[in-house]
């Protein structure tokens, strides 16, 4: 018959392996994050890590864009009503 005290003892000893396994692997994580940073915050950046920027005529062509299409729905809606 299978002593079940050794069978626990084995299996908590086990577990407790395990656990420090899973801490190292979340302060390895943790090292690599800190390299990385943050991606949501640099989301935009290039392979050399320099955000693209949009000109001036870029951001004004997309505004009218953005502006006549708001239009366009409001006009949509009026008809409806």
């Amino acid at each position: 018959m299978v002593n079940l005290a050794r069978v626990i003892k084995d299996l908590r000893a086990e577990r407790t392996r395990a656990q420090k396994e899973v801490d190292r692997l979340e302060k390895a994580i943790g090292a690599l994050q800190k390299l990385v940073g943050n991606p949501g915050r640099h989301a935009q950046e290039n392979e050399a890590g320099e955000r693209r920027r949009l000109s001036a005529a870029a951001r004004k062509r997309i505004s009218r864009a953005q502006k006549a299409r708001w239009a366009k729905i409001r006009r949509q809606k009026r008809a409806e009503a």
